[in-house]
């Protein structure tokens, strides 16, 4: 215990040191220095910037040997280090491995083994290479074929080393694939396993102008799927969004045919859209997290009311105002309206399904996603959490009680030693971190309204908690009679035949 005590007391003091030299640097006068003196010096900072993660990478394996994520209020590392330090979680996935693979291991007896990439780590360790250079050499090595021996492994990285202290990332990278093409000539024996490891369908973040880009590298079956699909709904003349009466069964007519003048992808995007409107209507989807399979979508009145602005979905796509009208003429999707000013929820509006619980869809759409800071999973996929005292202490299920969290998160909240949430104010749900993690980090999650930080924290009037909006209400009532203003449009404009994609909406005593 002693000699852990002066260890201990040694790392702070090097630490303190450490942090005085680093404000005594800070505090020296650079517009008088020569340009030999400038360089010299960004040259003893670059390497001491190549230096410090392996400092690091020391300590974060240590403190992995030392504790658990759990006796530090969290479910994994990657959050510990991501709320801790307000990083995102790529970079924490991305210190953790470097941990794994650059620090001494813990041996179970005895005394501590050497790093995974020992030459790496002797590099990084005197400043010869720098991050960039760590990442290239990592995922290279990934990248060896699995008949390759282990002295040969252990070549191939002190090769890859010694390049990497003369030239850039990318120079080294291209020495890289140069060594692994030449290590495998033929490539791959192929492998069905292999590439069902690789299959995968993939979204990308959603551009300025709303579209959203997708890459999908499918199996065989998945592409037969697909492939006779296409050959049904995306042949000309079919799921045509341009024509005013679209042919979504059947064969279409000569001059939908003819009219027809959409590219093949532009045909095959068409067809996606058709079939997932097919299946929404069917009822078979099943339910999620409590409801059945639908679109939810949010939106202001005063965005209804002008047919300008954009509505946003329970995933968190943005979706123009003109595609939510248009949407709202078919079937499976409900609209929750929200007063612009005052942030209050007016009403509920649904399509052909009967509503399941509006409290659950006004969670959804007020809350965008899970509350706790920093979480991205979407409402989609959360539950609804009790903030201020759980069902079993005798918690009510009302609406402005309630807030969005992911099973995970959900599952964090533990009075005792855990995370803890409260209502605040302003209907949005705060989350106070466990002591170990608590550094006076942001406690609202604005990754999924970003909007809210658009507010004056000091106008209570921006920020309104009434989601109840009761029928027969003030708000509600007029929330009613002007929302069916701009529903009745949608029951009488839209073409084709019922349970049809572009089939009519429902009758007016169903629309709200």
């Amino acid at each position: 215990m002693y000699v852990r005590s002066m260890s201990g007391e040694a790392l702070r003091d090097a630490v303190t040191a450490l942090r005085a030299a680093v404000d005594g640097l800070a505090a020296c006068e650079v517009d008088l220095l020569t340009r030999s003196d400038l360089v010299d010096a960004l040259d003893e900072l670059e390497t001491l910037g190549c230096q410090l993660p392996m400092v690091r990478h020391r300590m974060l394996a240590r403190l992995q040997a030392e504790t658990t994520p759990k006796d530090m209020g969290a479910t994994s590392w990657r959050e510990v280090l991501s709320v801790r330090w307000r990083i995102s979680t790529s970079e924490a996935n991305r210190r953790l491995t470097e941990a794994a693979l650059l620090a001494p291991r813990q041996a179970l007896t005895g005394p501590s083994l050497p790093p995974v990439l020992p030459a790496t780590a002797a590099a990084q360790a005197h400043g010869l290479i720098n991050g960039e250079h760590v990442e290239v050499i990592r995922k290279a090595l990934d990248k060896l074929p699995g008949f390759v021996d282990a002295v040969t492994r252990q070549q191939f990285e002190v090769n890859l080393v010694r390049t990497a202290v003369g030239v850039g990332p990318k120079e080294l990278k291209d020495a890289a694939d140069l060594t692994l093409f030449l290590l495998d000539q033929d490539g791959p024996e192929p492998d069905d396993t292999e590439g069902a490891r690789k299959r995968s369908v993939t979204k990308h973040q959603q551009r300025d102008d709303a579209m959203v880009d997708l890459s999908a590298t499918l199996t065989p079956e998945a592409w037969a799927v697909w492939e006779v699909i296409f050959a049904k709904y995306a042949a000309p003349g079919m799921c045509n969004p341009d024509d005013p009466e679209p042919c979504t069964s059947g064969t279409p007519s000569q001059a939908q045919i003819d009219n027809d003048h959409r590219s093949l992808a532009q045909r095959q995007h068409d067809a996606m859209v058709a079939v997932g409107r097919i299946a929404l209507m069917s009822g078979e989807l099943g339910k999620l997290n409590g409801l059945p399979v639908s679109i939810i979508i949010r939106t202001t009145l005063q965005d209804l009311e002008s047919r300008a602005g954009v509505g946003t979905t329970g995933g968190g796509t943005v979706v123009p105002i003109a595609d939510v009208i248009r949407m709202a003429g078919h079937a499976n999707h409900y609209l929750a309206v929200f007063d612009g000013a005052t942030g209050s929820a007016l009403n509920l509006f649904r399509s052909k399904r009967i509503a399941s619980p509006a409290q659950r869809i006004m969670l959804i759409a007020r809350d965008g996603g899970c509350t706790k800071p920093g979480c991205t999973v979407g409402a989609y996929g959360c539950q609804a959490h009790h903030v201020d005292t759980d069902w079993v202490d005798g918690g009510n299920t009302n609406v402005d009680e309630l807030g969005l969290a992911c099973g995970p998160d959900n599952r964090s909240v533990d009075q005792d030693d855990g995370w803890t949430t409260r209502m605040n104010d302003h209907c949005e749900v705060e989350w106070t971190p466990p002591t170990e993690l608590d550094t006076g980090q942001a406690r609202l999650n604005h990754y999924h309204r970003p909007e809210r930080l658009l507010r004056p924290q000091d106008d209570p009037e921006l920020h309104g908690c009434d989601n109840s909006a009761e029928p027969g209400s003030a708000a509600s009532t007029d929330a009613e009679e002007r929302g069916q203003e701009l529903l009745d449009p949608w029951a009488v404009d839209q073409p084709g035949e019922p349970g049809e994609p572009g089939g009519p909406a429902p009758p007016e005593d169903q629309a709200a």
